[in-house]
């Protein structure tokens, strides 16, 4: 539960200090451009709001790792709901329009998620977990996006330590692989979600692991 609101304010702060001319500048994600990214991240605020919102009476279908479902490829961008996204956030045309709406709505999702009681079980996407494995797994997402923020803006502070290492756990524990431990946890991230590719020293030290890559959990 602290990490998922620690994970969040370090996105919504590093959102908030982002210049205005940089919401032009392509972000990790495939196909979207950082406000593209910002105005998903409202969405995402949104559905921690909707599903803390929505009890449970059934025993808990999934946890903080099988939350996450593997696709077969990255993200292009080209989906109907991805290109929604793109359309919505151009309708925004400030940046401060759009950081207001993310401030405001993702400071909601904040004070819930500390509100809730993390035994409680909630309903989501046809599952039922506890609100505080639903927050453990949204480490996962704050930590990947935040990457993506930063990608081509080193200007920005990037995602902190134990929120790395929660989403490198995360990745590992789900898709049963193991990155060498000389990756360090952003480069196991990024490499094995595809957000970048492996070098050919690294292509070495992945071995065999380097054919399944990338693994995409959404």
């Amino acid at each position: 539960m602290d990490l998922f609101s620690r994970s969040w304010a370090a996105l919504l702060a590093a959102v908030a200090e982002t210049p205005d001319e940089d919401f032009a500048e392509p972000s990790g994600c495939a196909g979207w451009l950082v406000r593209d990214l910002v105005c998903h991240l409202v969405i995402d605020a949104q559905d921690v709001l909707i599903t803390l919102a929505t009890p449970a009476e059934t025993e808990p279908t999934r946890d903080a790792v099988t939350y996450w479902e593997i696709a077969e490829k990255p993200p292009t961008g080209e989906d109907d709901l991805d290109a929604l996204i793109v359309r919505l956030a151009a309708a925004y045309q400030e940046p401060r329009l759009l950081k207001f709406h993310l401030d405001d709505v993702g400071s909601a999702a904040g004070r819930a998620a500390g509100l809730a009681d993390p035994a409680a079980r909630v309903a989501t996407r046809d599952v039922v977990l506890t609100a505080g494995d639903f927050l453990a797994a949204y480490v996962l997402e704050w930590t990947l996006h935040h990457l993506d923020l930063v990608a081509h803006l080193p200007h920005l502070d990037g995602p902190a330590a134990d929120s790395l290492a929660k989403t490198r756990q995360i990745l590992e524990r789900r898709t049963g692989e193991t990155f060498p431990a000389s990756f360090s946890d952003t480069d196991a991230l990024l490499v094995g979600t595809g957000r970048r590719q492996p070098t050919d020293a690294e292509k070495a030290e992945l071995g065999d692991l380097a054919a399944k890559l990338p693994f995409v959990l959404g």
